[in-house]
């Protein structure tokens, strides 16, 4: 079979689809922007949730610590411990966990129970992310699985540089509370048309963690797992306390910065869409240039970054970079190693959601010890590292979702 449809996850001994079409695609890729959404939610609302909670800004940066460790360390395992269950049950009991861990934290009365909710996120988004990466192939026929591979993948990216914008402009119009409620109401739609929409997809075949990790041999996943932990990282150092930077860098104020991260968010859609079609034909073309693109901005902000004009500028630019990160390193991935579709992604969200939580942190210890500036050029600084390591790794030599 040629190497294009291998890449999109139809391999020789690929079962025929069992049916739910685009409408079940939608669904999924409605999944993963929901359960992507829920994850970063707090980034837009730091500053009100550390007043309302009665924690530092580094501190309440832990809500997205604590949701991207869960999630790193739930996706590798629920994977092979849910590999012999039927999919859709699955995915509706994860979207119910998502649920209950969004309306508890929006009830949170103090920092404790924030934490419990986000535990809570960590676990339906871990899980989710890496059942329904591999679901395409299962749901359409053979040649529109790469498409189809895409449409869930977008719900990825666009939750990542959406989500933030979205529950800003929630928690102005409202408060904090109310954007994790809406969240919690649309996980709710998601998890009825998952059931109304997919068909029964039981197990394929056993999936064992040895197998999962004994990935990390193959050259060309670990470079590109390498790539993932220091882009995600770099961008999360810093992004995670873009709104403090906004306001002491910019100047901006809290219905500007809304305004800013939409502006961000649309330049991250347009990314996604065009690295992906750049990835489809080189994989290290399309991250050298992420990379580079990314560290530049980054630096930049506490440069240049001094109005609003130019923050806005550099927002757009490192939402066009950062929009471009997911689907290219999916792309890496399953290229690298497309016999292996789940456990490849189970590897995948583990190493992208363990980078989530590390950036958090490391940003946080910067904020707190040296300042905000001092954030961007750490996530600067990664962003360049990822270059190096993209440019001297092995690579497939070429990718299609």
């Amino acid at each position: 079979m040629a190497q294009t449809e291998e890449i999109a996850g139809v391999t020789p001994d690929a079962p025929e689809p069992r049916g739910g079409g685009w409408p079940a695609v939608v669904a999924v890729a409605g999944a993963t922007f929901t359960v992507v959404t829920s994850e970063m939610l707090p980034v837009g609302l730091l500053t009100p949730i550390g007043e309302a909670l009665k924690v530092t800004e580094g501190t309440a940066g832990l809500t997205l610590t604590i949701t991207g460790l869960v999630g790193a360390v739930s996706a590798p395992l629920l994977t092979p411990a849910l590999g012999r269950f039927d999919r859709r049950p699955v995915l509706c009991g994860l979207m119910a966990v998502l649920i209950v861990g969004n309306l508890l934290a929006a009830w949170s009365p103090h920092f404790a129970v924030m934490v419990a909710a986000r535990v809570l996120v960590g676990i339906g988004m871990g899980g989710v992310w890496a059942i329904a990466a591999g679901l395409a192939v299962r749901l359409v026929p053979g040649k529109s699985v790469g498409p189809a591979t895409s449409l869930v993948f977008s719900g990825i990216a666009v939750a990542s540089v959406l989500g933030v914008p979205a529950g800003t402009y929630i928690g102005e119009l409202a408060d904090w509370q109310t954007a994790f409620v809406t969240v919690a109401g649309l996980a709710l739609v998601v998890l009825v048309a998952l059931a109304v929409l997919l068909p029964k997809l039981p197990a394929e075949q056993e999936i064992r963690l040895g197998g999962v990790l004994r990935l990390v041999g193959n050259p060309r996943v670990a470079t590109g797992l390498g790539v993932v932990l220091l882009l995600v990282t770099g961008h999360f150092a810093a992004y995670t306390y873009v709104r403090p930077a906004l306001e002491e860098i910019s100047g901006a104020s809290a219905s500007v910065i809304g305004t800013l991260l939409l502006v961000y968010g649309v330049a991250g859609v347009l990314g996604n869409f065009a690295s992906g079609a750049l990835a489809s034909r080189t994989p290290r073309g399309a991250l050298l240039a992420i990379s580079l693109v990314l560290a530049a901005t980054v630096c930049l902000m506490p440069l240049i970054g001094g109005s609003v004009v130019t923050a806005t500028v550099l927002l757009a630019v490192w939402g066009v970079s950062y929009g471009g990160v997911s689907v290219s390193t999916q792309t890496w991935l399953l290229a690298a190693a497309p016999e292996a579709r789940e456990s490849a992604s189970a590897l995948f969200v583990g190493v992208f959601n363990g980078s989530i939580a590390l950036g958090a942190f490391v940003g946080g210890l910067a904020a707190d010890g040296s300042g905000i500036e001092a954030v961007m050029y750490l996530g600067a600084a990664l962003a360049a590292g990822a270059l190096v390591v993209t440019a001297a790794g092995r690579a497939p030599a070429a990718g299609r979702l």
